[in-house]
């Protein structure tokens, strides 16, 4: 028994070793080895199916342009390009910075210390950062700055200092933002008619040249505002935002306090949502709307519902035109998205948190109806963000999946190609004579055509035998005069076949 296995053992040996060697005469090369190695590995699960089985299902709203899908930065990180994180409260944008500062595959990788928030992220070979964000350069331009406030801000920032020193007094900032207002209108006081959104205005440009590319994270906004009600419970207030609009905070006339005392600690969710002054409510479309086309925070400038109607067309248009955004509800959509934008590769995968404090909070249909209503903006703006971030993700797949396509169908290609050269190679030496051999026996000075000739009569003699047995007798009839004499036209191959043919 034991040597009956131990022959099926030695034979399975020898028909392995036996495959080997065709494999690697067929193709030498690894690009047949790899591609067989592909085929016959499990195929891996789609890890973004997973995330949220109703993509599959989703149905485009809005029309977008190639132009508006196709995210591709060329981000230089080793030149003059910086990454502006514009971080809206309550959205996953903390561990989003984090991502940054500590899970990018970098040539150079932030030096992130025990017990400190903020991390080294310097350039290559420079001692400049690459990345403007609380855990890069720490509030530089106010705490949760938006959209207006770090548009002005941060040319003026790179401007003044280089980016590994960034951390200016609030005097600092109300400095920088008052001379870069005054760059622009030619005077620091406020003009309500400046801020008219029909007058023309451009924001001023970095005398450093640096390409600015801003990215923010956005989320469900009945979700993000009980996670700020509670936030606020605990005793959060971000006193510390500044807020400036124009070169100038806001007064407390146009932006009154929605409590007494130090904080709003223990708040109930009815008197969070009373409020009409309340940031919270349609927190996302103030942050991402340039706030200098209403008047900022004056609500005297213009009707109410004017104003809504610019600041979400105005978030949705500075949304559209970032670099990048993602949406808190899909992560691992998030990081494809990401690492496709700027081609840089995150070490480990997000991780869906389906489980938030925000999910904890059990409200009616009444109360969410109400949040709803309050956040009617931000609503409208998530559903425009939604529908735009599943086209672009869905187009990058598919884009991803026909330049693989196009590049099995190259590989086909270049291994076929291979295979014929070769098999040709191996059969024309086969059939080749040596140079004075075929000179003397074909007076035809061009090698190219004789090579032409030999693999077509090759063959013909694989493909056609008795074509060639007809044509050897008709050869003998003719005598040995034939071969002497001979054509012009006949090449080396056919004198060897006649010549075989005579002897015998």
């Amino acid at each position: 028994m034991d040597e009956k296995s131990n022959k099926l053992l030695l034979a399975l040996v020898m028909l392995f070793l036996f495959a080997v060697i065709v494999l690697q005469y067929v193709c030498p090369g690894t690009e047949c080895q790899l591609l067989r190695l592909q085929a016959f590995s499990s195929p891996v699960p789609d890890p973004y199916r997973s995330e949220d089985e109703n993509s599959s299902r989703f149905v485009p709203r809005y029309n977008f342009s190639r132009g508006d899908l196709l995210r591709k930065v060329d981000f230089d990180i080793k030149g003059d390009d910086l990454i502006v994180f514009l971080h809206i409260q309550k959205t996953g944008g903390t561990t989003f910075g984090r991502h940054l500062v500590r899970n990018i595959q970098l040539e150079q990788p932030c030096e992130c210390r025990v017990g400190q928030k903020k991390c080294t992220c310097h350039r290559p070979g420079k001692r400049e950062t690459w990345l403007f964000s609380r855990f890069s350069t720490g509030w530089s331009c106010g705490l949760h700055a938006d959209w207006t406030e770090l548009t002005s801000c941060v040319p003026a920032v790179v401007d003044g200092k280089r980016d590994a020193r960034l951390r200016p007094s609030r005097w600092r900032i109300f400095q920088i933002l008052d001379a870069s207002s005054k760059d622009r209108w030619g005077s620091s006081s406020f003009n309500s008619g400046a801020n008219s959104p029909s007058s023309p205005k451009t924001r001023s440009t970095p005398k450093s040249g640096k390409n600015f590319h801003y990215i923010t994270i956005l989320r469900d906004p009945v979700s993000r505002y009980l996670s700020e009600w509670r936030h606020v419970q605990r005793g959060a207030t971000w006193k510390a935002s500044l807020h400036v609009c124009d070169g100038r905070p806001p007064t407390s006339e146009e932006l009154p306090s929605c409590y007494t005392g130090d904080d709003w600690s223990g708040c109930p969710l009815k008197e969070f949502m009373d409020c009409p002054y309340n940031l919270a409510n349609n927190r996302q479309v103030r942050m991402l709307s340039d706030l200098t086309l209403v008047g900022c925070y004056n609500l005297s400038v213009m009707p109410e519902k004017q104003r809504n109607k610019i600041l979400l067309e105005s978030a949705k248009s500075n949304l559209k035109h970032m670099a990048f955004f993602g949406l808190t509800e899909f992560q691992r959509k998030t990081q494809y998205l990401f690492e496709k934008t700027f081609n840089m590769n995150f070490i480990s995968p997000f991780t869906q948190y389906n489980t938030t404090r925000a999910s904890s909070v059990e409200i009616n249909e009444e109360i969410q109806k109400r949040i709803e209503e309050l956040n009617f903006l931000d609503m409208e703006l998530y559903s425009y963000a939604k529908d735009l971030f599943l086209q672009r993700y869905q187009f990058m797949r598919q884009k991803e999946h026909q330049d693989a396509r196009r590049k099995r169908q190259e590989q086909r290609k270049f291994l076929k190609g291979r295979f014929l050269q070769t098999h040709f190679h191996s059969q024309s030496q086969g059939q080749n004579q040596s140079p004075s051999q075929n000179l003397s026996q074909n007076p035809n000075p061009n090698p190219n055509q004789n090579l032409t000739q030999s693999l077509s009569q090759n063959l013909t003699q694989r493909f056609n035998p008795n074509l060639i047995q007809k044509e050897n007798r008709g050869r003998q009839k003719q005598g040995s005069g034939r071969k002497q004499s001979g054509s012009s036209s006949s090449n080396g191959t056919n004198d060897y076949i006649g010549s075989v043919e005579t002897w015998r």
